[in-house]
């Protein structure tokens, strides 16, 4: 016991000043040899330099009912969680009002487990996209169910983050407008992902712009440099692992550093997290390594 506590002393994430205005995490979740065994992807992240992670409820249902047992894991590996994000078990139907009450007791338990953990927003997906897309009448749904699953977790102190995702029911501008336009400021907030924004034909620059700081965490991962500015045609899913429409921070399809200045600019505070859905020419760990490179060299940001 005395060696467990004495080795978690020694590797425990050390915590950014309290005026930090950037923490960095990591999604390891990785197709290419990270999505096997998450705590050999957490492992790999720490050691290329992470200290915080972001991770899916679904790999951590064994410890649904014993928070301590993973907390004292994640502190033998010297690192903290961004947030742990919802799907996997999770009622994630926000745009049936019949199966609101489910999804609501669903995620508040998720917001009262990582509040174990120290988190303060909970980043979620809205579920996965139906052939015929995303009706006006879905869009109200989606934010009466945002509304009210915010306002409870506003009181146990976790703000609510949904995240705009490609082939997600919550995927391009449109649906963005009418979500938020119908959300209170107070209980709904925003993960910008650079990525899935720009192939669904949004400007990432220009969104961070609108939002301010609605936006509580970016998740950071680039495109091809002909998408900059917003893909002009909607990509079908791709094959991630023949054809990958995501890549590490540098290949030239998000203007990072414009971001970054605007960041700057306004005093916005909060998490940058970078993440790579898969990893097939690459080892995710070379990739995690080439993003953190670049946002300590480019965009003078420490990890």
């Amino acid at each position: 016991m005395i060696r467990r506590q004495f080795l978690a002393a020694l590797t425990a994430p050390l915590l950014p000043a309290a005026g930090a205005r950037y923490r960095v995490g990591i999604t390891p979740n990785t197709r290419g040899g990270w999505e096997k065994d998450q705590f050999q992807a957490f492992r790999e992240a720490r050691e290329v330099g992470y200290r915080y992670v972001e991770a899916f409820i679904h790999s951590f249902t064994a410890y649904w009912d014993r928070p301590r047992d993973l907390k004292a894991k994640m502190d033998e590996l010297g690192l903290g969680f961004v947030t742990i994000s919802n799907g996997g078990p999770l009622e994630m139907r926000f745009e049936d009002p019949s199966r609101r009450a489910k999804l609501i007791e669903d995620h508040m338990r998720l917001v009262r487990f990582i509040r174990h953990f120290g988190c303060t927003h909970l980043k979620i997906n809205l579920g996965g996209r139906r052939p015929e897309g995303t009706t006006d009448e879905d869009l109200v749904n989606i934010a009466a169910t945002l509304n009210e699953l915010g306002k409870r977790a506003a009181g146990e102190g976790v703000k609510l983050a949904p995240h705009a995702h490609m082939w997600s029911q919550f995927e391009n501008g449109r649906e963005i407008d009418a979500v938020l336009n119908r959300t209170d400021p107070r209980y709904v907030w925003f993960v910008l992902d650079t990525g899935h924004v720009t192939l669904a034909g949004v400007d990432p620059v220009a969104l961070a712009r609108k939002l301010g700081r609605r936006i509580v965490e970016f998740h950071l991962k680039d495109v091809k440099p002909e998408h900059r500015g917003g893909a002009r045609e909607r990509l079908d899913r791709p094959d991630m692992m023949n054809d990958p429409p995501f890549f590490p921070l540098g290949k030239g399809g998000v203007d990072f550093p414009a971001i970054k200045a605007h960041l700057d600019g306004t005093g916005w505070r909060g998490w940058l997290t970078v993440e790579l859905d898969s990893s097939p020419f690459q080892p995710p760990r070379e990739a995690a390594r080439i993003s953190k490179d670049y946002i300590e060299r480019v965009l003078k940001i420490p990890v």
